[in-house]
């Protein structure tokens, strides 16, 4: 017990300093981890790594330290800054898909029943009613075989071009207009974009003054060559290389191609005046354009559409006929293009019904508000 006594303080004096050590100790800490959290809030460093270790020297291990930090700071500095590239390039990708699922390829929405079941009555109502609405308001219009705008309403006109100075090139950019028709009834549009200063392509596969031959060699642009007419001995197709017939050589339409591949032949991104008389192709041709999303390009658009049969490669009953027609004008409207202005062409006959609130054919203008 001597032994063991004699390794105690003999009095209470000997405690105090060991028993100050814990709290000297953690206020020394509080003060450092304070420290700290100014620094960190103040922007001073973004990442603390608390060391313990003792401070050997005001001037060598303590600078080593500090250079420590400071290259800490740099090497995450450049981590945020690369997360922050990454997710500019991460937004920036998705405004590319969100635009590219807006305006790019897409499927062409088949519309439900007028009135919820087949109705010969309520399609036919609903399509005449879409046709003869215009949904365009414009303050000022170019008629026929005018380049000079006017107010309307203009009587009596086949068609009427959009005026607004909004929709219209403006004078020191290229124009370009492209007509594809076989009856020589675009001679007034050839008229108007002439006088417009377009650079025009005329399409006729009947016509034998216009250049013989195939894509490559039978589309010559002219560009800067305003108000000059280029003949093209082509016609307008719908269907995919491999979906297209043979057709006989020297036969009338001999040659055919997209609007698309006829575009990226001639060089145009963008074709600001287009006609269009396709003798009943136009459905067919129309959903190919929605389908493969080309119509952001054109910004206006006169068109005849004929509904005195179903048109090439188009079947179904009239009702579904008539449904599908109303889903290709739905399928425009929702591509940006709007209907300014509707004309009626002769005879009452719709799908081989004769029929007085109807007529077989409309022309029809539409200006793209979303060009």
């Amino acid at each position: 017990m001597r032994e063991l006594t004699g390794l105690y303080p003999r009095s209470g004096s000997g405690l105090l300093p060991l028993l100050l050590i814990p709290p000297v100790l953690l206020v020394l800490q509080l003060l450092v981890v304070a420290r700290l959290w100014v620094e960190e809030r103040d922007g001073a460093v973004a990442f603390t790594v608390i060391s313990i270790e003792p401070e050997r020297s005001s001037t060598g291990q303590a600078g080593g330290a500090r250079s420590r930090r400071s290259g800490r700071e740099e090497e995450e500095e450049e981590v945020r800054d690369g997360e922050l590239m990454r997710d500019v390039e991460k937004a920036y990708e998705e405004e590319n898909e969100m635009q590219e699922r807006q305006v790019g390829p897409r499927v062409m929405d088949v519309q439900l029943w007028a009135v919820n079941k087949p109705s010969f009555p309520a399609e036919l109502s609903r399509i005449i009613t879409y046709i003869t609405r215009p949904q365009l308001k414009c303050s000022k219009v170019l008629p026929p075989g005018k380049a000079q705008a006017v107010p309307p309403p203009v009587i009596s006109a086949r068609w009427l071009l959009c005026a607004e100075d909004w929709l219209l090139p403006a004078a020191h950019r290229p124009c370009v207009a492209y007509s594809f028709s076989m009856d020589g009834g675009d001679a007034d549009f050839l008229s108007t974009v002439s006088g417009l200063g377009c650079e025009i392509h005329r399409f006729d596969p009947s016509t034998s003054s216009a250049s013989v031959g195939h894509l490559g060699n039978s589309l010559d642009s002219n560009h800067g060559n305003t108000g000059v007419v280029s003949q093209h001995k082509l016609w307008l197709e719908w269907r995919a290389p491999e979906g297209r017939r043979h057709r006989m050589s020297g036969s009338q339409g001999g040659v055919s191609h997209t609007l698309a591949d006829i575009m990226a032949a001639l060089g145009h991104h963008t074709v600001h005046f287009l006609y269009a008389d396709l003798l009943s192709a136009e459905w067919r041709v129309f959903q190919n354009w929605i389908e493969v999303g080309i119509l952001q390009n054109i910004h206006h658009l006169v068109a005849t559409v004929h509904l005195h049969w179903a048109g090439f490669e188009v079947g179904g009953s009239n009702e579904e006929v008539l449904r599908y027609w109303f889903s290709v004008l739905r399928g425009l409207e929702a591509c940006g293009l709007h209907l300014v202005h509707s004309s009626s062409g002769e005879g009452h006959s719709v799908l081989k019904h004769t029929l007085e609130r109807a007529h077989s054919s409309y022309t029809l203008t539409w200006a793209n508000t979303q060009h």
